[in-house]
Formats: C-alpha cells, sequence, structure tokens
C-alpha cells in the first residue's frame, strides 16, 4: 500500500535552537515543517506562554513559578537555560507573539497544552486571530480532551497517549480503549510517543477514522520505518533530515 508522506512536524528547539522561542518557530517554518509544536502554560493572569515547565531560573539564580506570576512580572525576568553545553539568557515569549508567524505562513501550530487552565485563554486567542483551521491542541489526555470538548467544541485536538498505559494493559485491549476516547472525547487522531507504536495501532486507528501523529523522531532510519508505516505525522528536532527524507521518497514515486 502506498501513503502519503506524513505531516512534518517542528519540535520545539528543532535544529539546535533554543527552546520555546521564535526563532525556533520560524527556524521550524523556514525548513519546511508543515505543523510547529509549542508547549504551553498560563501565567497568574492567564497570559498563555511558550514553556514546558512552570519552574525557571532567573540570571541571579532565584526560582520562580510562571504560575505564580503575572505576564508584566515575568517580562521583566531574565532567565538562564541550558542549551547543549552553554548557559544561554532568554525571555518567555507570549503565545500571541507566535501566532502571527503561523497565521502568516499558512502552516499549522500544534499547541501543547500542559495544565488544564491554559484551556480557555488559548481557545480565545485561536478565536481571536481568525485561526481556527490553523491550530490544534495536543497535550490532551482523556479528561483535559472532554474538557476542552466541552467548553470549546470548535477547537481541534488530538488525544494524547500515556505511554505507561502499554505496561499495565494487552496491547490490543489497549489500542481499542485508546480509540475509543478519542472518539469520546470528539477527537480527529491520536498523539503518541514512537517507542509504543506497532501496526496493528495504525490499522485499528485507521479503520475508525483516527490519523496517528507520533513524536519524536529524530533518527533518519526510524522516520523512513514510520513513513513507510504510514503514520500522518512525524514530530521531529531535526527537521532538515525530514524533509529531506520527503524529497527523496517522492522522488522516487516520480
Amino acid at each position: 500500500m502506498v501513503h502519503s508522506f506524513p505531516l512534518i512536524t517542528a519540535h520545539s528547539g528543532s535544529m539546535n535552537t533554543l527552546d520555546h522561542t521564535l526563532f525556533s518557530v520560524e527556524t521550524g517554518l523556514r525548513l519546511g515543517a508543515d505543523i510547529v509544536e509549542e508547549d504551553i502554560r498560563v501565567t497568574k493572569d492567564g497570559i498563555p506562554v511558550l514553556s514546558h515547565d512552570d519552574i525557571w531560573y532567573t540570571s541571579d539564580g532565584r526560582e520562580r513559578h510562571i504560575s505564580q506570576l503575572t505576564y508584566e512580572e515575568i517580562s521583566e525576568l531574565q532567565f538562564d537555560v541550558t542549551h547543549g553545553e552553554q548557559r544561554e539568557k532568554m525571555r518567555i515569549c507570549k503565545l500571541e507573539e507566535m501566532l502571527p508567524l503561523i497565521q502568516a505562513t499558512g502552516k499549522i501550530a500544534n499547541l501543547d497544552l500542559k495544565v488544564d487552565d491554559s484551556i480557555e485563554p488559548v481557545a480565545a486567542l485561536v478565536k481571536k486571530h481568525n485561526l481556527l483551521d490553523q491550530v490544534f491542541l495536543s497535550g490532551c489526555e482523556k479528561d483535559r480532551a472532554m474538557k476542552a470538548q466541552q467548553s470549546n467544541p470548535e477547537i481541534r485536538k488530538l488525544l494524547n497517549v500515556d505511554a505507561r498505559l502499554f505496561l499495565s494493559m494487552e496491547y490490543e485491549n489497549l489500542v481499542e480503549q485508546i480509540c475509543q476516547d478519542a472518539l469520546t472525547a470528539a477527537c480527529f487522531g491520536i498523539n503518541i510517543a514512537h517507542l509504543v507504536v506497532r501496526p496493528e495501532l495504525l490499522d485499528y486507528a485507521t479503520s475508525k477514522g483516527l490519523p496517528v501523529y507520533v513524536w519524536t523522531v529524530n533518527e533518519e532510519h526510524l522516520m523512513k520505518q514510520f513513513a513507510d508505516m504510514g503514520v500522518a505525522s512525524i514530530t521531529t528536532r531535526n527537521v532538515e533530515a525530514l524533509v529531506q527524507l520527503k524529497q527523496s521518497m517522492l522522488g522516487e514515486l516520480l
């Protein structure tokens, strides 16, 4: 069976850029990603920001929590982050700074929600910027997906799968449960760690109309493996390699 090439999703910090920066977003878009992924938290005053963790450390070593500060307070701080073997200084960006970059390119943003409190302010921004067709949510396990569906059913979302579940159930039974959870929460697909993906998951999900998005695949041989399996999207930090693989594989079909 011949599959179309998966959508290329640029993980935050792709191509050795600093995570959660506008430069990271711009790099993914410039290199040809179809989707750019970013983690989202909210400040004390409900401003969505680009961040995986709640805790950050300032340049003078003080611990600060995004959830305990207003954005105005955060904007006055400079943070130290580890980048490879170096320490770099950065500021925390608002989601609203990222969205115009997505809108201008016509590409897609995958917003990985880290807390339930992010659902409402993120949905409000998406609607404000008329980006319902260019944004979807991830980071939504069953309960968060249900909350998002109940409050903002027009926002598309993937069901996130906790890979630890595969340690507690038979694979086939869990696949059925995952797909049922996705359908119950009106998710348009499944977002899952590549390490637990087998052909039977893809086959069953496809039969239910649920595309499978896999993360995070940085090795070229695994990119080809999952492309051949027929996943709908591959999230990677190595965007350049995945773009080159796409060009190579599509060239072989010509």
